[in-house]
């Protein structure tokens, strides 16, 4: 229960009332409304609302983050009062909306998950099925597909997409003899990326027993069925693969895209490059990954420097 005055938690009711009556929002909305007012209420205590000021609503979502709210909570919070201030505002005396200009603190920038060099090798190249056994062509369909990820750092649909041969209206193929892979990525940009030599022995061993696609187009990896692979089978197929070999964390495509960059800068540096190759826009998209190249440094530091850490 809230210590607010009941007067002051009436205007609270009356809002949720227009809410679910005027603006016919659902229950489950309304809800969620109800429970952030109420907060703002409890929060602010025996001042009303013509009280409450700009620097007040600053000093509760520094307090919510103080108390480590979630930064989309707060931002939640700061909403529901928002619109609830300007629903006010057309019912009594405010010198202005307290909460407008205030935002939620930022979220802290998450690091994109790569595998180390180990694992990522262990993951895309197990050993190879025995010849003869039934299950080889799938299993080198696979193999084809995870390496060429991991090799070129493509997104899931752009290796989906990939034609046996080029064409003009491919969005993507492979180039055997220039040993590299034309893609297109996200605002219809064409690319062409180096393709490393187990991915091209993996994809010339798919090539030799690839059945002809059964749905007329000249796909380079198939589904069971003999149609054009999907961007969700393809993740699927990699995640009972990982699975089925021990790898240590969930694996998904874009872990392989993030591992290939990760790699490719830890050993080059060249930051432009690796943007070339990702089909980046930006750089600020690339730059991600120093910061893993670091926290990369940082674990082989910590592992191996002698004075690493304290006794």
């Amino acid at each position: 229960m809230s210590d607010a005055p009941d007067g002051k938690l009436a205007w609270i009711d009356a809002y949720l009332a227009h809410l679910g009556g005027v603006r016919q929002l659902s229950k489950h909305t309304t809800a969620a409304y109800a429970r952030d007012l109420q907060a703002l209420a409890t929060l602010t205590g025996a001042q009303d609302w013509p009280q409450i000021d700009h620097f007040a609503i600053r000093r509760l979502a520094a307090k919510l983050h103080a108390q480590q709210l979630d930064p989309r909570s707060i931002a939640r919070k700061l909403s529901s009062w928002r619109g609830f201030f300007n629903w006010l505002s057309d019912k009594m005396a405010l010198a202005a909306n307290p909460v407008q200009g205030v935002r939620a603190p930022k979220r802290a920038k998450t690091l994109p998950r790569a595998l180390s060099v180990d694992d990522a090798v262990q993951l895309v190249a197990p050993a190879r099925p025995a010849a003869g056994t039934g299950g080889e062509p799938a299993a080198l369909c696979n193999r084809a597909m995870f390496e060429l990820l991991y090799s070129s750092g493509l997104r899931v649909s752009e290796l989906a997409s990939l034609d046996r041969m080029p064409s003009r209206d491919g969005l993507g193929w492979v180039e055997i003899g220039n040993r590299e892979v034309i893609v297109t990525g996200k605002g219809n940009k064409r690319r062409s990326v180096p393709v490393g030599s187990a991915a091209m022995e993996a994809l010339q061993a798919w090539l030799a027993v690839r059945p002809a696609p059964t749905d007329g187009s000249d796909a380079l990896f198939l589904s069971t069925r003999g149609t054009r692979v999907s961007p969700r089978v393809i993740q699927q197929r990699l995640q009972t693969h990982g699975v089925q070999h021990g790898a240590p964390v969930h694996v998904h495509p874009h872990m392989l895209r993030h591992s290939f960059a990760s790699h490719v800068l830890q050993s080059s540096g060249d930051l432009r490059a690796v943007q070339e190759m990702l089909g980046h826009t930006s750089i600020a998209s690339t730059q991600v990954y120093t910061a893993l190249d670091f926290q990369h440094l940082a674990e082989v530091y910590d592992k191996a420097h002698p004075r690493a850490k304290l006794k």
